[in-house]
């Protein structure tokens, strides 16, 4: 039997959490404040409200037929993170919803405050699943089927998908409700991507300036930040140019152009964004340096 290493171990445990992250927000706050959701989850919500069906239940069967149709168009790895990730959800919505371990979250039925927490505990636990190689399944298969069989990208057809479930919602739902819906779901794609790209985000700038020396030399001394030289040729003049990339943090952005203003006042600066940086200043902390030697 093939041991699992550390790596796909880690993979599987966060899965779970996340998925059981998820679960809570689905089970302790979109389920007592009557907010939908969309995919798969949106469908079980339905057919709870409707028919009283467990939503840890309907979710296991209605990804099955769909995780057998998938089975093609998936690698043997992603289609056992898919399938370890469906029944970690359909364990956790059993789960919190069985054993009185966490009550419902008491919002005191504050439809602004369940919102923002439901959209905050999905999009944490959504987005762990997406960081450590997981997937949804539901949704997400059907939009992988569609992007390798019919050529549709997969991001119009999961805001397909979701744009269907989440109008169908509104058979138990009212106009009230469905909006503080699309609240939630705004802040859960933004909490998703903060979890899935990474806390350590940045901006990178490129500054081409003939005074370059000198500001290479002030970004080192006044923000102690490591920059690289590119070599770039000027598209009129055809002129040899030097190009400073540096990544800072984005609290050090005012400075940095407070810096390159005062050396150079017509450098010409762009500023990009950086979803994740690693490294010294970022995922650990800068050196330090003598301040009888850095003046």
């Amino acid at each position: 039997m093939k041991r699992i290493n550390k790596a796909t171990f880690i993979d599987l445990l966060m899965i779970a959490l996340g998925r059981a992250i998820y679960g809570i927000s689905l089970d302790m706050i979109s389920v007592p404040n009557k907010l939908a959701d969309g995919g798969l989850s949106g469908i079980s919500l339905i057919l709870r409200h409707f028919w009283g069906i467990n939503m840890g239940l309907s979710t296991l069967i209605l990804n099955i037929p769909l995780i057998l149709l998938g089975y093609r168009f998936m690698g043997k790895r992603l289609l056992a993170y898919t399938i370890w990730g469906t029944v970690s959800l359909s364990f956790f919505l059993w789960f919190w919803r069985s054993v009185p371990i966490i009550k419902q979250l008491d919002l005191e039925h504050d439809l602004f405050l369940s919102a923002i927490s439901a959209g905050v505990l999905s999009g944490i636990g959504l987005g762990l699943v997406f960081r450590y190689n997981g997937t949804s399944g539901g949704t997400d298969i059907i939009a992988r089927i569609c992007q390798i069989k019919f050529g549709i990208s997969s991001g119009k057809m999961l805001l397909f998908c979701d744009a269907v479930v989440l109008f169908a919602s509104l058979s138990y739902l009212d106009i009230k409700h469905m909006m503080y819906t699309l609240l939630a779901s705004f802040i859960l794609s933004r909490a998703m991507d903060t979890v899935q790209q990474g806390a350590y985000s940045a901006r990178g700038l490129l500054i081409i300036s003939d005074k370059y020396e000198q500001i290479g030399q002030m970004i080192d001394l006044k923000l102690e930040r490591g920059f690289t030289y590119f070599k770039a040729l000027g598209g009129y003049k055809q002129d040899e140019k030097r190009v400073i990339y540096v990544v800072v943090a984005p609290r050090e952005i005012p400075a940095i152009k407070q810096l390159i203003k005062q050396e150079d006042p017509n450098a010409f600066v762009s500023i990009l964004e950086v979803h994740e940086a690693l490294g010294e200043g970022f995922t650990y902390k800068q050196k330090r340096h003598h301040f009888f030697i850095r003046k």
